[in-house]
């Protein structure tokens, strides 16, 4: 028996708790977790650090001064909590031109001020049904020479009783209510299994009881209880003050003065009482201790073991992080819709110099809303679609290309895989593909030199076949890794495309109609100076094109007249400044012209055999 007592007593806990939309929230001496089943069933832990002032330690070691004090914290702390278990399940909606002013003006936190006020509201709510309603009825029911006896108390303790419990079986009707209660029972088990020495589970903790010695249910009983001696007393004492008032509202406006006066010495006077009968299972304590645990069997239900497992999972968190101060604060992952998703992105890639069309193509490509109506979306993303998208984002920020991130980027309408083995598919490729497809006859081959991705091999098929051409499409690169992937985009697409590996032309049979050719064109010198984007991420060796960055084009001229038909045509994209001088290695053919590309820049040369 010695041994099972002291057991209980190495296992006691100083752990709270607190039961919330869809979840619980637990809070120890140093920090406090939130935990919630979110939409898709899975649990979410959030958790916090109480950052408590020297001067709020101090003042909690006063008696009857904590009890006020922790009652006020707890008050406030607990509207927070509510509202941020429920923004798990959804967006608190578009900010008001009123919310943004405040922000903006008075810089002042919208959902921080709802707080507050929603906290306020429940005070002056809590104030007039359980102090101004039980006075008022007394005093209808009491008359003038009785209504400052001890029946009199009675009577608005009983009526303050009667109140409360019509108010729980009241509120009881509400479905969402009732789960809170459940959850409610789910606290109290859990921290009473941890104390009985059992292992946290669903299943042990099942087998225990829902009612607590320190719930808040039982503390409110005893401010009841302990609220009709407190003012018999006041009451007595300021007898003569109150009979010298001959007006009734004046008269009852002093009463409800002077108890609002006094709520706070009930409150630690309750608070202390609850702590020292939490202390003791003696039975003898039981008469005192039974109207509270009665409550509690009106503001608690049994829980579902789902329920359990969301109450367990607070505990733990708590206790883990009273026992390493150094152990980080966790984050809620909560529903958010579409749009504000992407403003939010926005702002974080603009912080991190990132240019915010970056945040407007990966949740656009991600949600599968197109880009043009990001702003106007309500289409909501669970926390889990809202986690995956928080580690792309983070993959973007960490200086990754954003198509890399993405694993894919569009090129003329074509869904084109993307990883370090290639380079990035550029807008103005799109051209050079276009040339290529106005170029190919019908019953004409066409060669994609130096593919990569296979991007342009892939939209010439494709846009051909469009266009009723039979034509036959090759391409070929010396990287056998891009020419794996290039081979996985024309099987996604469906484009009929033979591949060769090859240097250039050195390994292609045959001849052609078209050759079409964007190959590596930056100097070696730059490669240096190219976005860290660029440098640290894509393939250098599709991108060196010698010191002068000419070299590839060099072989072009000396070896493609050798594969194409007479008459067939060279088509090539190049670099900013480097036209002229391509055009000038291309002795061997009949004429060739520089094409502009959108920004005017000289980027393409057609070159006819």
């Amino acid at each position: 028996m010695g041994k099972k007592n002291k057991e209980k007593k190495e296992n006691r806990t100083y752990i709270g708790g607190q039961a919330v939309l869809e979840g619980v929230m637990m809070r120890g001496k140093t920090a406090y977790a939130t935990a919630v089943r979110d939409p898709e069933g899975n649990i979410q832990v959030e958790s916090r650090r109480l950052n408590t002032s020297k001067g709020m330690k101090r003042v909690a070691k006063i008696p009857l001064v904590r009890g006020v004090v922790n009652f006020v914290s707890s008050l406030v702390t607990g509207s927070k909590i509510l509202m941020r278990s429920a923004e798990v399940y959804g967006d608190e909606g578009e900010p008001s031109k009123f919310e943004k002013w405040c922000e903006d003006k008075l810089h002042l936190n919208i959902m921080s001020a709802v707080s507050f006020i929603a906290t306020l509201l429940g005070v002056v709510l809590a104030v007039g049904l359980f102090i101004a309603l039980p006075l008022w009825l007394s005093n209808l029911i009491f008359p003038d020479h009785l209504e400052l006896g001890i029946g009199y108390n009675l009577a608005q303790g009983g009526i303050r009783l009667v109140i409360f419990i019509l108010y729980i079986v009241a509120i009881t009707a509400m479905k969402d209510i009732r789960r809170v209660f459940m959850y409610h029972g789910a606290e109290h088990k859990t921290i009473t299994c941890f104390e009985k020495g059992m292992e946290l589970t669903p299943e042990n903790a099942k087998t225990c009881s829902r009612i607590h010695d320190r719930c808040g249910t039982t503390f409110l009983f005893l401010v009841m209880a302990i609220s009709i001696v407190v003012f018999s007393v006041v009451n007595w004492l300021l007898k003569d003050t109150f009979i010298g008032i001959d007006n009734r509202v004046l008269r009852f406006l002093a009463q409800f003065g002077i108890k609002i006066l006094f709520l706070p010495l009930v409150a630690g006077i309750s608070y202390e009482v609850l702590k020292l009968l939490a202390k003791s299972q003696s039975k003898i304590l039981l008469p005192i201790k039974a109207p509270g645990f009665a409550l509690q069997k009106l503001t608690t239900r049994e829980p579902s073991e789902d329920m359990l497992e969301v109450a367990i999972a607070a505990f733990k968190k708590v206790y883990e992080m009273d026992a390493d101060p150094a152990l980080p604060e966790t984050d809620f992952t909560v529903s958010k819709s579409v749009k504000k998703y992407a403003e939010e992105l926005k702002m974080i890639f603009a912080e991190q110099g990132i240019d915010g069309s970056d945040a407007e193509w990966l949740v656009s490509v991600k949600t599968g809303v197109p880009r043009s109506e990001l702003a106007s979306s309500d289409k909501m993303l669970v926390p889990s679609e809202v986690r995956a998208l928080d580690v792309l984002a983070g993959e973007r920020m960490g200086g990754r290309p954003l198509w890399y991130v993405l694993g894919s980027a569009n090129f003329y309408g074509y869904e084109i895989k993307v990883d370090p083995r290639v380079l990035i598919p550029r807008p103005e490729t799109e051209m050079l593909a276009e040339f290529a497809v106005k170029a190919a006859e019908d019953g004409g081959c066409v060669l994609d030199l130096c593919t990569g991705s296979g991007c342009i091999a892939v939209a010439v098929a494709k846009e051909t076949q469009k266009l009723g051409k039979n034509v036959s499409v090759f391409a070929s690169d010396i990287s056998a890794d891009a020419l794996a992937v290039a081979r996985e985009n024309a099987e996604a697409n469906g484009a009929a495309v033979t591949f060769v590996e090859s240097d250039l032309l050195s390994g292609i049979k045959g001849k052609f109609d078209v050759i079409v050719s964007n190959p590596p064109y930056v100097k070696r010198g730059d490669l240096c100076t190219l976005q860290k984007e660029v440098k640290d991420h894509e393939p250098l060796s599709a991108l060196d094109g010698g010191e002068d960055g000419l070299d590839f084009y060099r072989r072009i001229a000396k070896e493609a007249p050798k594969k194409l038909k007479k008459g067939g045509m060279l088509l090539l994209e190049c670099g900013m400044g480097q036209a002229q001088e391509i055009v000038k290695l291309l002795q061997k053919f009949e004429y060739a012209m520089i094409m502009r590309d959108l920004e005017g820049v000289e980027r393409y040369i057609r070159a006819v055999l």
